[in-house]
């Protein structure tokens, strides 16, 4: 960062982060839960298996959560799930990150004493903007000392935070408007998550530290978390079961499965067509941008770049599948029971369709397969708030992921394809379209919308810019290309007429 950084700001930087790290000495001594034979055991596992301490830590923490998942499950309902899930997730993070765990609890803190504080309607921008100063800061610091690395550190569980925190502001102030009975219609369309009143200080820890989602998400409303605890989920106040409870066995079970399918795929793909220099990630020239790469024709690299692409995808399989199965365990991933009694099913902590992603015939379905509880973070908390702003949408999800130039370069390029798909709807589906995903239209809108994202996506993973630019110049940015005639032949076409009934 020196190279593109002014010596006075650089300067200024580093006096602020040596002031951080100056409260180290207090933090330290904060990084109780983890007895050391435990980090003894994980340092011997690592030199037996020639995997590194920090993966090792990460895969071992996701897996715990399933255990513990049957703890919580046996234990009696209110304040001791609430304790447990806080300090059991307070481990996990002290497990795999460290001191760092304390940016967890600082940030939880100070939004707790700021809902307390402050007026619902106040607090309802207040935490958010805290919530996301706060990430900010993390980002960036992380750009700063370990640019292009990825080494895990607290900006992955503080992204899930910034979510929670986010989402509860607003709960908080839906609870008050709908309390008092104001019309709002965003609140209304919230009307299920909304509560009344700020949670007390175990019940909010628990869902801020939730064991089962700290690590890698989902993160979901508070409700939810707090209806699996103290029991309403499945009884009434007589203490009576809404409805016939479902087994948890196979919701727990089917993502437990699937995680493990998906890790191993991941670990056998990477190893075989890998994006980055398994050497040097952080360094060295990404494998499709080296000179035995660009020697290739375009098909054969974006091929091996297809394929990269589609591996690394499992990584993040795994971590959200198992937090699913991890959450419905003790049933905080069930919905709970309609009107009728008849269970609703187990989508609260579902935040992947694996198969749905891979066979999308169009942006909209893949986006909604796809990291499910931050598209509905963005949907509810964003979206409908701004009175239905893209441009705020897509700038805050920008800024939730970070400061790399590939995340923007990514951005605003998916804006192309959303633009081609509705011409295209407007003026190809009435003709060619029959309903139907497995027809031959649909085939061809399934692998067109594979081959555009695979190329838009590449510099999110790339990261720097002038990685992610010369990748998109190495195909004479055909993609961008492709968009762009297409929308202007495609609006040119007549408006098919549609049949009067």
């Amino acid at each position: 960062m020196e190279r593109v950084l002014p010596e006075v700001v650089q300067t200024g930087i580093e006096k602020m982060i040596e002031f951080a790290y100056s409260f180290e000495p207090y933090a330290a001594p904060t990084v109780v839960l983890v007895p050391s034979f435990v980090k003894e055991g994980v340092e011997s596992l690592s030199a037996s298996t020639g995997q590194d301490v920090e993966t090792l830590e990460y895969l071992l923490g996701m897996l715990i959560c399933y255990p513990l998942g049957m703890i919580m499950l046996a234990l009696p309902y209110g304040k001791v799930k609430h304790l447990f899930s806080f300090i059991l997730g307070a481990f996990l993070l002290q497990f795999t990150i460290g001191i760092q765990w304390i940016h967890h609890l600082i940030s939880s803190m100070i939004a707790y004493v700021m809902f307390l504080v402050l007026p619902a309607k106040f607090a309802k921008t207040a935490v958010p903007v805290f919530a996301m100063i706060y990430i900010t800061a993390g980002h960036l610091h992380r750009q700063y000392i370990n640019y292009l690395g990825w080494d895990m550190d607290f900006t992955g569980p503080q992204m899930v935070l910034t979510m929670k925190l986010y989402m509860l502001a607003y709960n908080l102030a839906d609870g008050d408007l709908l309390k008092k009975g104001k019309e709002d219609r965003a609140a209304k369309k919230c009307a299920d998550v909304a509560i009344s009143s700020v949670p007390g200080i175990i019940e909010y820890l628990g869902y801020t530290f939730c064991f089962a989602s700290v690590l890698a998400g989902p993160a979901f409303e508070y409700k939810f978390y707090a209806d699996a605890c103290d029991g309403s989920l499945l009884y009434d106040k007589s203490g009576k079961p809404k409805g016939k409870i479902p087994s948890q066995v196979w919701p727990t079970l089917r993502p437990l499965f699937g995680s493990l399918l998906c890790l191993g795929i991941f670990v056998v793909g990477t190893g075989m067509y890998p994006l980055l220099d398994p050497n040097d990630p952080q360094n060295a020239t990404p494998i499709p941008l080296t000179p035995e790469m660009l020697a290739k024709p375009a098909y054969a690299r974006y091929a091996y770049s297809w394929l990269a692409l589609f591996f690394i995808r499992f990584k993040y399989y795994f971590a959200w599948m198992n937090a699913e199965g991890a959450s419905n365990i003790w049933y905080a991933g069930f919905e709970g029971f309609d009107a009728s009694g008849n269970p609703k099913g187990w989508e609260v902590s579902n935040n992947i369709d694996v198969i749905q992603f891979e066979t999308a015939p169009n942006l909209k379905t893949l986006s909604a397969a796809w990291n499910k509880k931050t598209a509905n973070w963005l949907a509810k908390y964003v979206y409908i708030r701004t009175g239905g702003s893209l441009f705020a949408t897509y700038g805050m999800s920008a800024f939730w992921h970070g400061f790399y130039p590939g995340y923007y370069l990514f951005f605003m390029s998916v804006p192309m394809m959303a633009f081609c798909e509705r011409i295209g709807r407007k003026k190809l589906t009435p003709r060619f379209g029959n309903g139907k995903k497995w027809s031959p239209y649909g085939i061809v809108c399934i692998i067109a919308t594979s081959l555009m994202t695979e190329y838009m996506i590449q510099p999110f993973q790339l990261l720097a810019f002038d990685w992610a630019w010369e990748n998109w110049s190495s195909y004479y940015f055909a993609g961008h290309i492709v968009c762009v005639v297409f929308y202007l032949v495609v609006s040119n076409m007549p408006t098919p007429k549609t049949k009067e009934t």
